[in-house]
């Protein structure tokens, strides 16, 4: 999420200079670095700063104590708040989280990484801004979950919260870079957005435009076949209209859209063939009568 220069300085993944020396982030693990030292926390005090950091118009402290804690008592809850305030106010040499009367809030020296993605998500999605140029970071930091692990209930909104993000920042990216003919990061965008949600149709559109842009027609249609099966399997459902739309002409997609999956039928010599067949079979009891039952049927007739 940081590139560190020989220097000294760390740009974040829009490019951009952090002037700030504290950084905590929330995607893929739990770290707070300080001076670019690693600070360890308490998993109380890593909870409250993580949701401050989800939080950055503050918290009220009651509101924290019930989140944190819901299955305490209010005094209980209270006083493990004020325990976790404690122990991650101040770890280091900033001060991590401004008290204002009854509000707590994370303090602005204090550089989320969530926050500065989401700032570079909604430029990604907008087509008329440039293309990133650090779009390999950006990519990488999409790919990455929300404090995956962490039970909290709390966590559930943000966490929806920041999938759909990401899954429409990767799209996003991936059409870009189709129209900028960038062929490769494309498809590691919106495949990166189909290992995220498997189901999401509009991922596995961009990724058979990319194949096709590219004329690899063979692994354009490999695609859209092995995604049709995924989701009859899993949902029995089947793509869209607009998705087969995408192989509108191809002869192999014609045969599959138009050919009924059932047996052709025999040649007329085979036909006939099974038709006597059928009625040697009907008169096989008839002929298979007992000798002696035959001669009973001859003495009668004379």
């Amino acid at each position: 999420m940081r590139l560190a220069h020989a220097d000294g300085t760390v740009v974040n993944v829009s490019g951009i200079e952090a002037s700030n020396e504290v950084s905590l982030e929330l995607l893929g693990v739990f770290e707070l670095t300080c001076c670019g030292s690693r600070v360890p926390l308490p998993l109380g005090a890593q909870r409250l700063l993580a949701l401050l950091g989800l939080r950055p118009e503050g918290v009220h402290r009651s509101v924290a104590a019930g989140q944190l804690w819901p299955d305490y008592p209010c005094h209980r809850a209270a006083a493990n708040l004020r325990s976790a305030l404690c122990q991650g106010r101040r770890p280091c040499c900033v001060t991590l989280i401004d008290c204002i009367g009854q509000r707590l809030r994370l303090s602005p020296a204090v550089q989320v990484d969530v926050l500065r993605i989401r700032d570079s998500a909604r430029q990604s999605v907008d087509v008329l801004t440039p293309l990133p140029t650090d779009s390999e970071t950006l990519i990488e930091a999409f790919t990455r979950e929300l404090l995956p692990g962490w039970p909290d209930e709390w966590m559930q909104s943000d966490r929806e919260r920041w999938d759909q993000m990401r899954l429409y920042s990767l799209e996003g990216l991936a059409q870009q870079m189709l129209t900028a003919q960038q062929y490769l990061p494309a498809l590691q965008a919106a495949l990166a957005a189909t290992a995220i949600d498997p189901i999401r149709e509009t991922a596995h559109r961009i990724v058979i435009e990319i194949h096709l842009a590219e004329g690899n027609i063979a692994s354009a249609v490999r695609c859209y076949h092995q995604y049709k099966a995924y989701l009859q399997r899993e949902l029995k459902v089947s793509p869209s209209p607009q998705m087969a739309d995408l192989l509108q002409g191809l002869p192999c997609l014609q045969r599959d859209q138009h050919s009924a999956p059932t047996q052709a039928p025999m040649p007329a010599p085979d036909r006939l063939r099974g038709q006597a067949k059928a009625s040697r079979a009907r008169e096989a009891p008839q002929r298979s009568t007992s000798p002696a039952t035959a001669r009973d049927a001859r003495s009668r007739s004379c």
